[in-house]
């Protein structure tokens, strides 16, 4: 079980107005109330699948979760001027945060992605109702509006050193769109100048060292990024690696490498390849099955069941993203079967994945050297049997529900005690770890 106590001293009004909870509930009850924040996208992606599993690990641990959303199907009902508004500054989600505050007293508010329906202004929000903040880094928005550091099938940096991403209205990074691009620009223009990303966020979550070190090199504080990875809520059974398959499981679009997985096919004749998931580029799959039948199957969708069948019975996973990625959720589902992952030399995948030990790295966007690798892994089965069980290894020391819990507490600690210093209150933390092998939570300065 997990202890977890954190005293915040009397109840006084801080300068704003607002009353900031003194005892925490968990202090008694050894559990938390979390108000847990998030703007669904409209295809439902890994960052909604993260959400909703960090929901169920809290309250499968004792906790109490308040949810707050936005729905990204509002968007069609709004007039583009009121959308831009809402982006920089939403007045009805800073109504509806700070009265939902008021009506379930949680002790912290952890919020994932805010584009474009809640706007930073929900930070403050929560500050003003007394309580702190944390932001969990899915992705690089707020050092680039497309979010991904990815344009014209290329890497892109140009924003990242810049106070106003002028580079991203001029390509129309978000969304192809010039206006759409300039309001997440004015969104993240007029924050940075306010200071809200420093003033009002009280901890920030990133799923991957290299995030870590990416939004570090930015300009967020480094003392306040904490590492906490993503994680998989089961503990599902070893895979026996007996199909002889390979698979790709992801959404078929530019930024996720389908182009080079086309290419890599191509260069590995009788090689199979089982391929799950939908997007812009499905026809690019569509022909090379169409050639391939005997090779190549994508699946529009699958199930639980025929899905873990897929992930249990394949050799490897190929993840040839040509975008950095924040923290690959199939990662984590391959690890937990003992399967290898095979995926482009940079970004998270790199910070992940051991070369030979627990999966192994391409060049970035040469499908001939993927060729060359998975080819070269698939005809070592010595090679590859050490490396499933590495990868097994790597899951249970690193990526457990349970690990995940001890990690999260620590950063919701380190933000309740930073809101609390901020205040010139007094925070006495006590917190002891459910396993003994837990891993520290890692911050940039570790």
């Amino acid at each position: 079980m997990t202890t977890f106590r954190g005293f915040i001293s009397a109840s006084q009004p801080h300068p704003e107005g607002a009353q900031i909870t003194c005892l925490w509930r968990r202090a008694l009850l050894n559990a938390m109330k979390i108000l847990q924040c998030h703007n669904v996208y409209q295809q439902v992606g890994g960052e909604d699948s993260v959400v909703a599993d960090e929901r169920r690990m809290l309250e499968s641990h004792g906790h109490t979760v308040v949810q707050y959303t936005r729905h990204n199907d509002e968007v069609e009902k709004l007039s583009k001027l009121r959308l831009a508004a809402g982006t920089v500054w939403s007045r009805r989600t800073v109504r509806e945060i700070t009265e939902l505050i008021a009506r379930e007293s949680p002790d912290i508010a952890h919020f994932h992605n805010t584009l474009p329906l809640m706007s930073p202004a929900v930070y403050s929000a929560a500050h003003r109702a007394g309580i702190p903040t944390v932001q969990t880094l899915h992705n690089y928005r707020f050092l680039c509006p497309k979010a991904t550091f990815f344009r014209d099938d290329q890497l892109c940096e140009k924003c990242l050193p810049k106070r106003v991403k002028w580079p991203a209205i001029q390509h129309a990074c978000y969304r192809d769109d010039r206006l759409a691009s300039a309001t997440v620009t004015a969104m993240l223009t007029i924050h940075g100048m306010r200071g809200t990303y420093h003033r009002d966020v009280d901890a920030y979550i990133a799923c991957s060292p290299f995030t870590r070190d990416k939004m570090i090199e930015g300009g967020l504080p480094a003392d306040r990024i904490h590492y906490k990875p993503n994680f998989e809520p089961s503990i599902p059974q070893v895979g026996r690696g007996d199909g002889g398959y390979a698979l790709y499981l992801g959404r078929l679009s530019p930024e996720k490498g389908v182009t080079v997985l086309v290419d890599t096919w191509r260069r590995l004749p009788g090689r199979r390849l089982e391929v799950i998931g939908r997007g812009p580029q499905q026809d690019l799959v569509d022909a090379l099955a169409a050639e391939r039948p005997n090779d190549v199957v994508r699946h529009h969708w699958v199930d639980d069941d025929e899905l873990n069948r897929l992930l249990s019975g394949a050799a490897l996973l190929v993840l040839p993203s040509m975008n950095y990625e924040g923290f690959p959720k199939v990662i984590v589902e391959s690890f937990a079967r003992g399967l290898p992952v095979v995926a482009s030399n940079v970004g998270a995948m790199a910070a992940v994945i051991r070369d030979g030990e627990n999966g192994r790295l391409a060049r970035f966007g040469d499908a001939e050297d993927f060729a060359r690798v998975i080819a070269q892994t698939l005809d070592d089965p010595a090679g590859l049997a050490q490396m499933r069980i590495n990868a097994r290894r790597d899951f249970e020391e690193n990526y457990t529900a349970d690990i995940n819990h001890d990690l999260l507490m620590q950063v919701y600690d380190a933000a309740a005690q930073r809101f609390a210093q901020t205040r010139g209150k007094t925070f006495t933390p006590q917190y002891t770890a459910s396993s003994t092998n837990a891993p520290p939570s890692l911050t940039a300065n570790s």
